[in-house]
């Protein structure tokens, strides 16, 4: 095929990821744990190889390592390492780079588990963590120690805020190696690689496989990380299923005409809650009234299907809002063909103290939409009659 460098990011989605299925259009589950040596020396060089597929499926299989591929070929990275869930990437790429004694600076706008992560685990190892800002300029790099900050790590969308992240600057702060969860965005929304970010991590579970039939996660970087992640993955065993990783490459194929779906009707929905008296602080980075509006548009292709908005009747508001819906379904996940309704505070960052919610402006009224491929009238209407519940109508 054509080098990926060549191809249009639509293009690599639909062609790539196709290595060991060939012939085959559908992708090929290769779904054995264990592959056989035709001898001693073939068995020592799949055991010490990174990444190699045919030796024990903990280390690398066919199906998992060609969704890894597709992954890289689309974030424009050397390399990529798949995990059985998005926090099994995450707690990789934190524990796998970091040692006692090192130091972190976190945005604070960032998905509850990667902040319990930072803030329940990360102590026990001696690893210390400083949480900033995320969206103030200059914050994240003033909060770097010389010699000692290992990891600047952002999410950008951030979940549920919508609250973005200067991809330049993130990519300019030298020393630490800088990340980006780009879980929101997807590759067709941004490329943090592009802005000299060096690591990317995706909870593929999420819109890159697209159908809520697969727990993914993966990591996109050079092919030296890569290597030692790899290293630290075989022994922290969040392997991925080929199973997921089939699902995967079949979701991402599909990612450009859902993914710009999504983000069409997203926007026509916020601009109509924006209006709308009943909603309040509706975010869409699409939304002229996002604060972070011009960012948006200078590092983003596509803004995504997420949106958030407050209710003034707080939770009881926000309760009867998501069991009010009925075309939209109350889920905690996102990026799939259903439009899901989440409340923050009661599910995805229940595990955060008050303080620590107010902080990254969670209030007990905040709803978090992931739109999915509904007609954009059928959920208007949808939104309406649950707009009207949840203001006791």
């Amino acid at each position: 095929m054509t080098g990926s460098s060549d191809l249009h990011p639509d293009t690599v989605a639909v062609r790539g990821g196709r290595q060991s299925c060939s012939p085959a259009l559908a992708p090929v589950v290769w779904a054995s744990s264990t592959f056989v040596s035709d001898s001693v020396d073939e068995a020592r060089q799949a055991a010490l190889a990174v990444g190699g597929d045919r030796f024990y499926s903990r280390y690398g299989n066919p199906t998992v390592n060609d969704f890894e591929r597709l992954v890289a070929e689309l974030e424009g990275a050397e390399a990529a390492r798949a995990f059985g869930s998005g926090m099994g990437a995450v707690a990789a790429v934190v524990l796998g780079l970091c040692s006692q004694g090192d130091h972190i600076v976190a945005a604070r706008q960032i998905y509850a588990g990667t902040q319990l992560l930072f803030q329940a685990v990360c102590p026990r190892f001696g690893i210390d963590v400083t949480f900033v800002d995320g969206t103030e300029p200059g914050a994240m790099a003033a909060a770097v120690r010389p010699g000692k900050t290992v990891l600047v790590w952002a999410e950008t969308p951030a979940n549920p805020r919508l609250d973005l992240v200067d991809l330049d600057e993130l990519g300019a702060i030298a020393g630490p190696m800088t990340v980006v969860d780009s879980t929101f965005a997807t590759p067709l929304g941004q490329r943090p690689i592009d802005h000299g970010v060096d690591i990317v991590v995706h909870s593929a579970t999420k819109a890159l496989a697209g159908h809520n039939d697969a727990t993914l996660g993966v990591v996109a970087t050079s092919q030296e990380l890569v290597q030692w992640l790899t290293g630290f993955a075989v022994l922290q065993g969040a392997t991925a299923s080929p199973y997921d990783a089939a699902n995967g490459i079949r979701g991402i194929r599909t990612l450009p005409v859902r993914f710009a779906r999504q983000t069409g009707t997203a926007l026509e929905l916020a601009t109509w809650l924006d209006a709308d008296d009943r909603a309040a602080n509706v975010r869409h980075p699409g939304l002229p009234s996002h604060p972070q509006h011009d960012l948006a548009r200078r590092q983003m292709r596509l803004t995504g299907g997420l949106l958030c908005f407050d209710l003034p009747g707080g939770l009881d508001a926000g309760r009867r809002f998501v069991e009010a819906v009925e075309v939209a379904q109350l889920a905690s996940s996102l990026g799939g063909p259903e439009t899901l309704v989440t409340h923050p505070a009661s599910t995805t960052h229940v595990n955060l103290l008050p303080d620590e919610m107010e902080a990254v402006g969670i209030g007990p009224g905040t709803i978090r939409m992931s739109i999915g491929l509904e007609d954009a009238a059928d959920l208007r209407a949808d939104l309406d009659r649950a707009l009207s519940a949840a203001a006791g109508g």
